[in-house]
């Protein structure tokens, strides 16, 4: 048992989507997928049941749209999924309807939360010449030091490099890793600094956390009570663990047990990965059916 106006038609099922009984809001890395092989096949199970059950599926992720865009559709999800860290939000068409400031995309609509790439990469540059920090960010690296660095092929990592609102960045070697002064740094600038499973982010005010916050505000006009489920495995994570209803944390390799004294309600997996998921989403959805 687990602790607790744009143009898109407002059809019948769309409105479905808007009014179903949770929300399963997920990181990617680490979480639904293996952290090193990326697949997400021990979480197949649990998927299908959601898909059964019209839950969705709402991947939210420090990956870019054209990272997320095809694992989205090789998953067969039809939820919006938020990309680089809550920089914005897509909606694909046949989903849930957007908001009325969502701009066309592709034949969908991107909910844009945060600062443009561009704005990013100077500041990085900028924090790593006041402090005398080597700091790499993707936009200087040549894809196969992405490859390298993530442990994707060549195809993916050019798919990885296409940021449009967050700067993965690494310290170089010989650099002292100095947090504190990084995040003061990127804060003067109106930004903030987190931390994923492999890199640091760069990134506006926006995080994994107010995105979930915005889109369970935009589901619940429709449905005030709709319980959120979210999981993830990593600090990156843990301001969307902490809207959540049913907060999952994912065992990793790294102990976070902490974590519950903030968030009282906190469960953490047996399993790892995509098991781990798998395990808490299929015991969550019984639990949910036997309330």
């Amino acid at each position: 048992m687990l602790s607790q106006s744009n143009g898109q038609p407002a059809n019948q099922a769309e409105r479905g989507e808007l009014s179903p009984c949770c929300i399963i809001f997920t990181d990617l890395d680490g979480t639904l997928l293996d952290h090193m092989t990326y697949s997400w096949e021990a979480a197949r199970p649990a998927l299908e049941l959601c898909k059964l059950k019209r839950v969705p599926v709402v991947l939210v992720s420090s990956k870019t749209r054209a990272e997320m865009e095809p694992l989205h559709a090789e998953m067969g999800l039809s939820a919006p999924y938020v990309i680089e860290n809550g920089g914005a939000v897509v909606f694909s068409a046949g989903g849930a309807p957007p908001p009325g400031d969502a701009e066309p995309l592709n034949g969908g609509w991107v909910w844009r939360l945060g600062e443009p790439y561009p704005e990013l990469t100077k500041a990085l540059q900028e924090i790593a010449r006041e402090l005398g920090l080597g700091l790499r960010g993707f936009s200087l690296m040549e894809l196969d030091e992405i490859a390298h660095l993530t442990g994707l092929p060549q195809e993916a990592a050019r798919l990885a490099a296409m940021r449009e609102y967050d700067e993965p960045f690494v310290l170089e070697a010989g650099s002292t890793a100095d947090e504190a002064a990084i995040e003061e740094a990127a804060h003067e600038r109106g930004l903030r600094v987190v931390v994923g499973g492999r890199f640091y982010h760069l990134q506006g005010c926006n995080d994994k956390g107010e995105a979930v916050r915005r889109l369970l505000r935009h589901y619940r006009r429709a449905n005030p009570r709709v319980p959120a489920v979210c999981l993830g495995d990593s600090p990156n994570d843990f301001s969307m663990l902490e809207v959540a209803d049913y907060p999952v944390l994912v065992r990793s390799s790294k102990d976070y047990s902490y974590l519950q004294e903030r968030i009282p309600n906190l469960l953490i997996t047996g399993q790892v990965g995509p098991s781990g998921w798998n395990t808490a989403v299929e015991g969550l959805l019984a639990d949910l059916k036997e309330e």
